[in-house]
């Protein structure tokens, strides 16, 4: 999807916008009057609030699987690629925490009017390359037979969504007092720790 500057900033406010007040609780006219354009811009450029979430989650998550096909391609052994793996989903999910919360929390929902057909068949491909890294992995002795495939990837993605919707707690459990020191807890503790239970389950060792 090519999009120009105009649209990519108008992108960058309804995502605040959303996540702030929720999908149902934005109005296109606040879009519009944030982002300083008028409503007909909006609409020339997206249609509608629904096809404006849809080129949003593909602006995002575009590119995701081509910079995966990237870190499983770098050198190391298959814990090692765990590790990158599990970096790189962490630091792209936090970047782009605003349109995860908006896309799941509007996917959860039985009426929704946005076509989600692309989003999911994203998360299927991206399953489908860790669920690769898994079982060859598993056919070479390394990782445990046993580990439960489908459940890895809501164990890395669900411990970093625990942690940022909990987000004020954790800062005061752990003596956090500014939001760039929260980036840097995620990238280091919090990482480190998605990895070690990652590890965990798939070693041989259990």
């Amino acid at each position: 999807m090519d999009l120009g500057e105009k649209q990519i900033h108008i992108l960058n406010v309804a995502e605040k916008l959303f996540a702030k007040n929720g999908f149902d609780g934005t109005s296109v006219r606040q879009i519009a009057s944030e982002a300083d354009v008028n409503i007909a811009m909006i609409s020339y450029y997206f249609g509608s609030k629904e096809k404006m979430l849809e080129a949003l989650m593909h602006y995002r998550f575009e590119g995701f699987r081509r910079e995966m096909d990237k870190v499983m391609s770098e050198e190391g052994d298959y814990f090692e690629k765990i590790d990158h793996m599990i970096a790189f989903m962490i630091k792209r999910i936090h970047q782009n925490r605003y349109v995860y919360k908006v896309a799941n929390s509007e996917y959860s929902k039985q009426n929704r009017q946005v076509n989600f057909e692309k989003y999911v068949a994203q998360k299927i491909e991206n399953y489908k390359l860790i669920e690769a890294l898994i079982k060859r992995g598993q056919q070479a002795g390394v990782f445990s037979s046993e580990v439960y495939i489908p459940l890895m990837i809501p164990t890395v993605v669900g411990t970093y969504f625990h942690f940022y919707y909990n987000k004020k707690f954790f800062m005061t459990l752990f003596e956090v007092d500014k939001e760039e020191d929260v980036d840097d807890f995620v990238y280091t503790t919090l990482t480190a720790h998605i990895q070690q239970t990652i590890k965990k389950l798939l070693s041989n060792e259990n």
